[in-house]
């Protein structure tokens, strides 16, 4: 038995194809959380140690889709001592990179504040490195009560 497909058809098939695997592939339920492989990238290994770096977030968000963040990290800000960057998880988001931001002595102060989306009740991580390699990391929970990333 042979089967004949017109050119036509065989376009047809790859373009459905081809959908399918961008909609599946982009579908939190196939997505993995990445937090750890970003934090370990982010710090190169080293355990992050806590203070200096303050995260402000809402205990509770009445919508996920619009979460204020806004974080501060204690440094001088000269050339000798530093913060270079600000690295921002979520542990319960499809994928854990919410925002990175770089600094220089140049910034004056190394805080910033923006809006971010929460796929549900879930940690908030705030990391920031140093000029000389030293790792600083705050932790908050926020309970979402409107999901954020397709909820």
């Amino acid at each position: 038995m042979t089967v004949t497909v017109s050119r036509r058809d065989a376009l047809v098939l790859g373009g459905v194809a081809a959908v399918a695997f961008a909609i599946g592939s982009a579908s939190p339920a196939f997505a993995k959380n990445d937090s750890a492989e970003l934090i370990k990238a982010f710090t190169g290994g080293k355990e992050p140690a806590t203070g200096k770096i303050t995260l402000d977030l809402p205990e509770i968000a009445e919508n996920g889709n619009t979460v204020p963040l806004a974080f501060s990290v204690d440094s001088p800000m000269t050339e000798a001592d530093h913060v270079t960057d600000v690295l921002i998880v979520a542990e319960g988001n499809p994928r854990g990179g919410v925002a990175t931001f770089h600094f220089s002595p140049a910034s004056g102060v190394a805080e910033a504040s923006t809006r971010i989306r929460l796929a549900g009740t879930q940690n908030v991580i705030a990391i920031a490195k140093t000029n000389d390699g030293a790792v600083f990391m705050d932790t908050k929970q926020v309970k979402v009560t409107i999901g954020g990333c397709g909820g």
